[in-house]
């Protein structure tokens, strides 16, 4: 059969790009018939003479030194440039704003002009290609656009009610610009085929269960975190252990092995000199219970060693419990016995494990099912069997109506006759093999593995359009888009139902929607999703602090990080405050672990709780410990690091990658004095190839530099053991020191954070890369917002509203490259 479906799919992938292809080469329409406007060529648009000759002059006395015909630094020449004429160099001329705007060109150590001469020439500059823009709009174009593994995932949940892990049934997406939901790079290959197909199938299956199901096995392992306290979700008065949602795939009975609690090695067995009580339950249902140590325990291990070890273990071993199929939550824990703590803190760290006293969970083993009853009523069955039939003749009416309700939610879209066609040719196939509901299960994989499903949307077929064209995407394409970009996963029966009646594009009916969405729970993947790649938040999943260093780092203070700026964010963002919040804002919310790190007293318990910051230098998104963390070397921090990411994804002015050949970051050199992180950078910057880029780049980091590499408060240096130097002179000349000085200057220019956030939401929300004929429309939002405070929804409501959202440009042009590889090499540490 896999031959077969392989066939079917990329038949089915064929057949989407033609639509496609054919709306780009078919000849143009009238314009009065079809509504469809054309933009005009660059030679038929009336010069834009320059009107401010002094402003022009700038080029001359700060730019044309370098960048002219003859040198070409940096690639550009601008006395090629015609001034006549300047929407035709628009690429050129917005990354001439971008780094006017960030203050990186002229260089540093070069003369520079004053803040206002700038701003003048700026906001000529921007004033000419926003009224070119206007005159000549180009929307740009989202070719066919796969599910990512995020979309995917939280459209099984939409149609099923079903959670399933993505990273073991889908290939890993390619980020780019930023982001994983970028079209252009998600991409359908023949290898890619068999890991949908098979993915459909897994999930199919889970969906509806089996009561002939085979036995099988998983195990989960503990995540790291602290088992000394309570873990969250685990009943209250119990310590460590672990929690994870496993599938059963029918009623039966399960077994449960709780493996390792000790260690044995070199003759001994640790761990049992006291008694603990484990517990096991499902669903918050205390399903088994033992004690394990105390004097009887120790004794035995004492005279047998080994084989009493074996007998303790045996008590946790081949744990048999009858579960109903479905997905259940499994917990396991240690009763709290004492609220004295480890005495591993007391030497470094993970030298002897082996010493440890208290017992901990690592994990758990799951094999099943034995002895099947049957298959229960999950919910994803009740999502899919809306009927039963009762005889034969019901049977294929009954399928009907249940594929053609999956087919429509999966399809994002009213249903044909020939979207039926496929999914009730496996039904027959799949009954003929098995009972009605393997026939269902079989149709049910049909359908995901269309690419009906597994793209977003396939765009509606046009006649007689010339490529250049701009018509507006239909009401069901905006659907799918303006779901995908504030839920992450399809739309649902309202906003289907609003498009197929042709009312989403009504301006009122539109902006009602995005506020219905964007105050609907799902809109929480603007957190987790958008604003998560936004920042790179998961690097702090990867970044690893040296525990000789930093022996009081473990997993929950790096889960406390990510849990306090995935609450922040929501608070501010999906709170619908002015985004400057993110910059400024006193409040944080913290647990007592993270409270402790940040020296924040009167905060007790493990649960997160809103709390107003009286340090001001932890408000905002440059207080973050997920921040700080995420951008420092496990051994020191990176300045450099800090401040390309407030480049980056502050005040979007990313710098340049280094040089071929730079060279390495240096240490400080064993047997000799050692030096700050700053005495260095400075001694690599006496170059003037290097302090072009870093003279912009380090200062930013500098006034970050009293946090250290977990974000913990300092004043000294560990190395050099001499103060903090957080000063420095920004590109524009302001002096700045430390963390509340920065934000105060990045505060003093609102429009340019502003902006850095619209852009990144906006290539969020399309799709694509943004390109030079995207800024004006950047901009018209950013001035439409400040309207409202720079709020949230404002700027997401100015982008659904925006041409480039609702329409698109029949257009072969090339997608820009990425800028995501400016980040890149900034510094060759390690």
């Amino acid at each position: 059969m896999s031959q077969s479906w392989n066939r079917v799919f990329m038949s089915a992938v064929a057949a989407a790009s033609v639509p496609l292809l054919a709306s780009v080469i078919a000849p143009v329409a009238a314009a009065a018939e079809t509504g469809v406007t054309t933009s005009a060529s660059s030679g038929g648009t009336a010069p834009l003479a320059p009107d401010h000759p002094a402003q022009w002059a700038l080029l001359d006395q700060q730019c044309s030194k370098c960048h002219n015909s003859v040198d070409w630094a940096g690639g550009v020449a601008f006395d090629t440039l015609d001034p006549a004429n300047i929407p035709a160099d628009a690429e050129v001329w917005e990354k001439a704003i971008r780094k006017l705007r960030g203050r990186m060109m002229p260089p540093p150590g070069e003369p520079q002009p004053d803040q206002q001469t700038v701003d003048a020439f700026v906001s000529y500059m921007e004033g000419v290609l926003d009224r070119a823009a206007a005159e000549n709009p180009s929307p740009g174009n989202v070719g066919l656009h796969r599910l990512n593994r995020t979309e995917y995932a939280r459209e099984i949940e939409r149609l099923l009610g079903l959670h399933v892990d993505v990273t073991t049934l889908l290939p890993k997406d390619v980020s780019s610009d930023g982001f994983d939901n970028i079209a252009a790079v998600l991409r359908i290959s023949p290898a890619f085929v068999d890991q949908y197909i098979s993915a459909a199938r897994t999930v199919s299956r889970m969906a509806i269960g089996r009561a002939t199901a085979k036995s099988s096995s998983v195990e989960y392992r503990a995540n790291g975190a602290d088992q000394f306290r309570h873990i969250d979700g685990l009943p209250l008065g119990t310590r460590g252990g672990i929690l994870v949602e496993h599938y059963f795939p029918a009623d039966g009975e399960y077994e449960f092995d709780i493996r390792d609690f000790f260690f044995m090695g070199a003759g001994y067995v640790n761990r049992v000199d006291h008694p603990h009580k484990v517990i096991m339950t499902i669903d918050d249902v205390r399903v088994f219970e033992e004690t394990v140590g105390g004097p009887e325990d120790l004794k035995a291990v004492d005279q047998r060693q080994a084989a009493a070890a074996d007998e303790l273990q045996a008590r946790f071993n081949d744990i048999r419990v009858r579960i109903k199929a479905g997905m259940h939550k499994v917990g396991i824990a240690f009763v709290q016995r004492s609220l004295a703590q480890s005495d591993s803190p007391l030497q470094p760290i993970a030298v002897l494990p082996e010493m440890e006293r208290f017992p901990t969970i690592p994990g758990v083993h799951i094999s099943g099912p034995f002895n099947v009853t049957g298959v229960s009523e999950t919910e994803s069955r009740r999502r899919i069997f809306i009927c039963r039939p009762t005889k034969p003749e019901e049977e294929l009416p009954c399928a009907r109506r249940i594929l053609g309700e999956l087919a429509q939610a999966a399809f994002r879209r009213p249903i044909t006759e020939a979207d039926l066609g496929a999914p009730l040719s496996f039904y027959k196939m799949g009954r003929e093999a098995g009972d009605f509901e393997t026939g269902i299960e079989s149709g049910l994989t049909a359908i995901l593995s269309s690419t009906k499903f597994l793209f977003r949307t396939q765009p509606t077929p046009l006649q007689n359009v010339a490529d250049g064209a701009i018509v507006p995407i239909s009401d069901l394409e905006l659907a799918s888009r303006l779901s995908f970009f504030l839920w992450s996963e399809g739309p649902d029966r309202e906003l289907i139902e609003l498009a197929a009646a042709g009312r989403l594009n009504d301006p009122e009916v539109l902006d009602a929607q995005v506020h219905r969405l964007f105050t609907d729970p799902r809109s929480d993947s603007l957190v987790t999703n958008f604003a998560f790649q936004w920042l790179n938040v998961n690097k702090i999943a990867t970044s690893q602090p040296d525990p000789v260093l930093y022996p009081d780092f473990d997993p929950d203070l790096r889960e406390g990080f990510r849990e306090e700026i995935r609450l922040f964010l929501d608070h501010v963002l999906r709170g619908n405050q002015s985004v400057l919040e993110l910059l400024r804002s006193d409040q944080t919310f913290l647990n007592e672990r993270l409270a402790l790190h940040y020296g924040v007293p009167n905060v007790r318990g493990a649960q997160f709780r809103p709390v107003r910051l009286t340090d001001p230098n932890r408000r905002g998104l440059l207080g973050k410990g997920a921040i700080l963390m995420g951008t420092s070397y496990g051994n020191r921090t990176s300045p450099v690091l800090r401040g390309a990411w407030i480049l980056e994804n502050i005040t979007g002015t990313p710098p340049s990658a280094p040089p071929p050949g730079v060279e390495q970051f240096p240490e400080s050199e064993p047997g000799k004095k050692p030096t700050t992180v700053r005495e260095r950078l400075e001694q690599h910057r006496t170059q003037p190839s290097c302090n072009g880029c870093h003279g912009v780049i380090d200062p930013l980091g500098f006034a970050l530099e009293n946090f250290d590499v977990v974000g913990a408060w300092r004043e000294k240096d560990r190395d050099a053991g001499t103060p903090i130097d957080s000063s420095g002179q920004l590109a524009g000349g302001r002096h700045v020191s430390g963390p509340v000085q920065l934000s105060e200057a990045l505060l003093a220019r609102p429009d340019q954070f502003v902006q850095a956030l619209t852009e990144k939401l906006m290539v969020f929300a399309l799709g694509r890369a943004l390109r030079a004929q995207d800024m004006p429309t950047v901009r018209g939002i950013v001035r439409q917002a400040a309207n409202e405070d720079y709020r949230f929804e404002a700027i997401i409501r100015g982008i659904v509203r925006s041409q480039a959202f609702r329409s698109r440009e029949l257009s072969s042009a090339p997608v820009p490259e990425s800028r995501q590889a400016a980040l890149t090499g900034q510094e060759r540490s390690r």
